[in-house]
């Protein structure tokens, strides 16, 4: 199963709900019934139109093999719909019951290293193991047929945040199931033997049971071993979402989804996933750690709408404030959730959902901050959650469902390189596929350009610009359809330590980067990484007078084959030769950056780029101004902007440059959601005005606060 670039997505929408959806995962299981009334009540306040049940209830459905319990449910779900309430309702497969792994002890999963792993935690059985699967089927097609038909029911939720925490297995099952994958994907043991390069240690394989999987070895584990038992692994997960989805359509015409989480659980391989998914939803936590949080909160919301092809989506999870996982579990500023919100929204979602909706008072996720928090309604966080919800509905009313969010850029994300790139004995520890990737997109966040991230193998005719951070491993389709792309007039980027292997992680005829070598115009001869700590500097005065680069990390050996050497090394390994390439290919232009470049270094290529694709970056606008356009069929245009410092900041109603090129706002109208303060008094009512104005001048997006603009 993989990414297949003739998909054609089809758009589904919710069953019997067309508003941008607004709630959380609730788990009414947790709390006496009294307080389920109350809940309904207070979801109603805040604008709650649907809730996500059943994700952990699988003990309470049923607690017996083949005995189901279903009052509290039909209970629940009678409740939410009689206050107007939808439901997104799970399929509970990614908690099994107790009883299930005391009949089924060999379902256990068994890591890597050979531990077996017991059942005092969340998580799934073995993948591949018999029992599970029939468990899951029988459980999902109880709950089908007696849902299907629901009104309350718009969406289906099958599993939770498949992948996490648990991926590949290595137990008698998985080794099984692994061999038969073998069989399907190699049809002969000759050809597993050459795909693998099993001459090399001695390692060839005359019998189908005598491979075994990859599990810890006595040392480097064969890696095209290893990438593939990873595409094992994906596909394994994806059959179990499958037979459950496809129960689920024997009984209900309500679409089915599953929660990704896009860009921080890379176990799957997302590409083929999503084209197995009726609606497109993930899972979004911020880094606390990390100051530039909002950057990659961005980033995961682009790469979502593009696994989503471009159709609206559903972001199933975030958080009000602090989750409890992390090693300082910071809680969000006043204005930064529904700054968190309304960023996804602009980046396409058309529904905004939560965990959890009320805080649990028990279990491991005590401290993750919820809808309603431990402190109750009279918070801030309460507070903030009901205007959010009141900004929703306003939209909503406004028809923000209806557009969409288009992008001039992409940049290239293919789950297979990473996992090859991630295995051990590569040229040096400190090359990273996501701090290349983060680095080139936080570049275009500032220059103010909205990003598609694509397949390799997709269609690339309608962007500008196309780059390639971190694509170690690409397909020979990959490798002609970039070619394609750059001859056809497109422009393109590709950073270092790209294009250096093929589909089963072997190094290709040619050079070191010989996939890309005809686009490129160059030859890789030899990898020449720095040691740890070392800077070296280039000096690029073909690209500004006077420019003079600093790069760390890796240099390459290059030897121009076509190409014309813009930026050359001073220092480091390979002084004097060739750093930054530049190749006019058929109607297009491929660059070549054979050098970490971070910062302003990058910023300065980038403009070279820019101006070879016929764009120009929007950098008149106040730095730390978010700014996305979304746009309908019929003219309509929303434009949302989040402010990310202390002080107010403002932007023109007609655009300039950038995402905001062609855009005029003026006579347009302004949302403003109220940034709720902390308050160290008597705390205010939870009444928190949306503030609506009409565009006349500037726009001002209040600090640490948001605005939407409908024109």
């Amino acid at each position: 199963m993989r990414f297949d670039p003739q998909f054609q997505p089809r758009d589904y929408g919710l069953r019997g709900l067309e508003a941008v959806t607004y709630g959380g995962d609730y788990n009414p299981e947790q709390w006496p019934r009294h307080v389920w009334r109350e809940d309904v009540r207070l979801m109603r306040e805040a604008g709650v139109n649907l809730v996500s049940i059943g994700i952990w209830s699988w003990a309470l459905l049923e607690p017996e093999p083949g005995r189901f319990d279903f009052e509290w449910l039909d209970e629940l779900i009678e409740l939410l719909w009689a206050n107007e309430i939808h439901v997104d309702l799970a399929t509970p497969t990614a908690a099994p019951p107790a009883w299930f792994y005391a009949n089924n002890p060999d379902a256990r999963v068994v890591t890597r290293d050979g531990t077996v792993l017991t059942n005092a935690s969340r998580g799934m059985a073995s993948p591949s193991a018999p029992a599970y699967r029939q468990a899951c089927a029988s459980i999902t097609e109880a709950l089908a047929k007696r849902y299907g038909d629901h009104p309350a029911v718009a969406l289906w939720h099958v599993h939770n945040e498949y992948g996490a925490p648990v991926s590949d297995s290595y137990d008698e099952y998985s080794v099984a199931a692994w061999r038969v994958w073998l069989q399907r994907r190699y049809t002969t043991l000759d050809a597993v033997n050459e795909a693998w390069g099993t001459t090399f240690w001695g390692q060839t394989y005359t019998q189908w049971e005598h491979i075994p999987a990859p599990a810890v070895s006595a040392t480097v584990t064969n890696p095209s071993m290893r990438l593939d038992y990873q595409r094992f692994t994906s596909d394994a997960l994806l059959e179990c979402f499958i037979a459950e989805r496809d129960i689920i359509r024997q009984y209900s015409t309500a679409p089915v989804t599953t929660n990704f989480m896009a860009s921080s659980c890379p176990a799957m391989d997302l590409w083929a996933w999503a084209q197995e998914c009726d609606v497109i939803s993930n899972d979004h936590y911020l880094t606390a750690s990390d100051p530039n949080n909002h950057i990659t909160l961005a980033m995961d919301a682009d790469l979502t709408r593009s696994l989503a092809r471009g159709l609206p989506w559903i972001l199933m999870e975030h958080s009000t404030s602090a989750v409890n996982w992390q090693e300082r579990n910071v809680a969000k500023a006043p204005g930064e959730m529904t700054r968190n919100a309304l960023s996804h929204l602009g980046r396409g979602a058309n529904g905004i959902m939560f965990f959890q909706w009320r805080a649990a008072r028990f279990g491991a996720e005590k401290f993750h901050s919820a809808m309603i928090p431990h402190g109750g309604t009279n918070t801030r966080v309460f507070r903030e959650v009901c205007s959010l919800g009141a900004t929703l509905g306003d939209l909503t009313s406004q028809g923000i469902t209806a557009s969409t969010t288009r992008a001039q850029v992409a940049i290239l994300w293919d789950w297979e390189s990473m996992w090859a790139q991630d295995l051990e004995w590569r040229p040096s520890v400190d090359v990273d596929h996501r701090e290349r990737t983060v680095a080139f997109y936080q570049q275009l966040f500032h220059d103010r350009f909205t990003v598609d991230f694509v397949h390799p193998e997709a269609a690339l005719d309608q962007y500008a610009l196309v780059i390639a951070p971190a694509s170690y491993l690409l397909t020979d389709a990959a490798a002609a359809n970039i070619d394609a792309y750059v001859r056809g007039g497109g422009r393109f980027v590709a950073s270092f330590f790209t294009g250096v292997v093929d589909d089963n992680d072997t190094v290709r005829h040619g050079g070191l980067a010989a996939a890309l070598a005809p686009v490129l115009g160059v030859t890789v001869e030899e990898f020449l990484p720095l040691r740890a700590g070392e800077t070296l500097t280039v000096h690029g005065d073909q690209l500004a007078p006077g420019l003079t680069l600093t790069g760390d990390v890796w240099a390459d050996d290059l030897v121009l084959d076509g190409a014309k050497d813009v930026a050359s090394y001073v220092d480091g390994p390979a002084p004097g030769g060739p750093a930054i390439t530049r190749h006019e290919y058929g109607q297009g232009v491929a660059w070549y950056v054979s050098t970490r470049l971070c910062g302003d270094s990058l910023r300065a290529v980038l403009d070279a780029v820019y101006k070879d694709a016929g764009l120009t970056p929007e950098r008149d606008v106040p730095h730390g101004l978010e700014i996305v356009v979304r746009t309908s069929d019929t003219g309509a245009t929303f434009v949302t902007a989040m402010n990310h410092t202390d002080t107010d900041a403002g932007f023109p109603p007609v655009g300039g440059h950038g995402t905001l090129q062609g855009v005029d706002l003026r006579g347009g109208r302004i949302v403003t959601p109220p940034v709720v303060a902390r308050t160290h008094t008597t705390p205010t009512p939870t009444d928190a005005p949306v503030a609506v104005s009409t565009v006349s001048d500037t726009i001002m997006v209040p600090a640490r606060g948001s605005v939407v603009v409908v024109k």
